[in-house]
């Protein structure tokens, strides 16, 4: 075996395990920047592909094994636009990009080297705070200039109700923000995370451990 046949063995192998197929998904709604964001939450997405022939099932290349487990762990069954979504670990060990001039109808996106990956840096704290999808949702990022109006409204805007907001006591940069069900906050932070609040401030969003008293 030569020494580059070798290493792209190793490099098939060290991805086995890193790609979940994703089924039952609404194809009206489904995007890849909406399923890179949703999975983002569990672990850095490299790919996405949303199946040509058949559009409510999608192809997740994750950046490890362990990191598709625990997608698949916390988004499987998950109701995401009025359906119950499947995860399951693919037989496939990585996603295939579209060949130059082939065409995909922007149904698959190359994610990796997205800036918005929330572990790439080793032992970021974001692996401490990776909880299971609920109607509470973690802002981060928030500038000083923006009142609790203004973040109620934006989340107001992405089709669901707010029913309780609060700014950190200690730290005015985080709150807790509160939705009508767990599907209106998974849609809430697919739409809001990153999105831009001031010149230099995209905001964070991620679920919650902890409730709002």
């Amino acid at each position: 075996m030569s020494a580059a046949s070798a290493a792209a063995r190793l490099a098939g192998l060290q991805q086995a395990g890193s790609v979940l197929l994703v089924s039952n998904l609404n194809t009206e709604m489904v995007t890849p920047d909406a399923l890179f964001t949703l999975f983002g939450v569990y672990g850095d997405v490299h790919r996405v592909k949303i199946l040509f022939a058949k559009k409510d099932n999608a192809l997740i290349q994750m950046a490890e094994p362990h990191q598709a487990n625990t997608a698949m762990q916390h988004l499987n069954n998950l109701r995401v636009w009025g359906k119950n979504i499947r995860v399951t670990l693919s037989k496939h060990n990585q996603v295939q990009l579209p060949k130059e001039g082939q065409p995909d109808a922007g149904l698959t996106k190359d994610f990796t080297a997205s800036p918005l990956h929330r572990f790439k840096k080793p032992g970021s704290k974001n692996f401490l705070n990776i909880y299971p999808p609920s109607d509470t949702l973690h802002l981060s990022n928030i500038p000083a200039s923006t009142t609790e109006e203004e973040l109620i409204d934006l989340f107001t805007s992405t089709g669901g109700a707010v029913q309780a907001f609060k700014f950190f006591a200690k730290d005015r940069k985080m709150a807790l923000l509160k939705m009508s069900s767990t599907e209106e906050a998974v849609h809430a932070l697919i739409k809001m995370h990153n999105y831009q609040l001031s010149g230099s401030n995209h905001l964070k969003v991620s679920f919650s451990k902890g409730q709002i008293s």
